[in-house]
């Protein structure tokens, strides 16, 4: 694919995959802030099936409201491994790992594996992944470990682990919703979350003891306006943006929300959690906008060195 910001063809499509790419770096940025809050008086387990089950049903009516046709049994099937994998497993070790005792710079570092992950699967499936694009999103990961130095690294076991599956099992999720035949996207989306978030509520019930004993009246207004948040703009705004982008644009650019998310996150902290900075932020800024431009640009700029040092051979073998 082309460079989506050629300054010589800003076409609408060029457009559209900057305004998927803002959305999706800004919205899920707020959202570490957005769980922290939900979490306060809800249990993860059960707060994030619901999120994707209300999700679910509302953008199944979107769709049906649209005239899409109910997905095919293939296509369920396709929805269901998808869901389970993202809206279950992956969000769901995310909320426990949080809850489990991870600090949010370990959080956030381990996060950053995911575009690795979905650039291998991408790689060993037969698509090719630029060398540019590898070394954008190895300097991205390096960017996002030194703004993970502005939070906590404390860990126990238990949430070290579920914090590593989180982006193994989300990049499995992105991976498949590339290669598997899907119904419409308004009614992959619905089947997808719906699905994901019954296994995700099935699981609460079963292993998470608080999901039982909710004191609905003690739930916090701070807590039901995070979790309206989520399922709004988290899930329905954001996650849609981030499945259309896997469909029209490399799996490293869809991807790179996940170095650029923790520096958006850390703003939010900032403004609204009184954190303070101590300074490795103005480091990690400049390795995480390098990235995104070898990401963005870099078959051009190989092209471009190329071409003047292919020029230059002709001068050079004549002395």
């Amino acid at each position: 694919m082309p460079s989506i910001f050629n300054l010589k063809r800003l076409d609408r499509q060029t457009w559209r995959l900057g305004g998927a790419l803002l959305i999706v770096y800004l919205v899920w940025g707020t959202t570490y802030f957005a769980l922290d809050v939900a979490m306060q008086t809800l249990p993860p387990l059960l707060l994030n099936g619901a999120r994707f089950v209300v999700a679910g049903l509302l953008m199944l009516g979107i769709a049906r409201w649209q005239g899409q046709a109910w997905p095919n049994a293939a296509q369920w099937r396709a929805s269901a491994l998808i869901g389970a994998l993202m809206a279950c497993v992956a969000m769901g070790l995310v909320m426990l790992a949080q809850k489990l005792g991870i600090g949010s710079g370990l959080m956030a570092t381990v996060v950053t594996t995911m575009p690795m992950w979905l650039a291998l699967w991408t790689r060993w499936g037969g698509e090719r992944v630029p060398f540019t694009s590898w070394i954008g999103l190895a300097l991205g990961a390096g960017g996002a470990v030194l703004l993970a130095l502005e939070g906590d690294f404390s860990t126990t076991l238990a949430g070290t682990l579920c914090a590593f599956g989180a982006p193994l099992a989300w990049s499995l999720g992105s991976y498949a919703s590339r290669r598997l035949a899907l119904p419409p996207p308004a009614m992959a989306s619905g089947a997808q979350w719906l699905l994901g978030g019954l296994l995700g509520l099935g699981v609460a019930w079963l292993w998470e003891p608080a999901a039982h004993q909710v004191a609905w009246s003690q739930v916090s207004l701070a807590s039901a306006l995070a979790w309206l948040y989520l399922v709004v703009m988290g899930t329905m705004v954001t996650l849609n943006t981030y499945l259309w982008l896997l469909k029209n644009t490399s799996a490293a650019l869809a991807a790179s929300y996940s170095f650029v998310n923790p520096l958006v996150a850390l703003c939010v902290g900032v403004l609204l959690g009184g954190e303070r900075l101590t300074g490795w932020v103005f480091l990690a800024m400049p390795l995480i906008l390098l990235a995104l431009a070898l990401i963005l640009y870099g078959r051009d700029l190989a092209r471009f060195t190329g071409g003047i040092m292919r020029r230059r051979a002709p001068s050079t073998a004549t002395r």
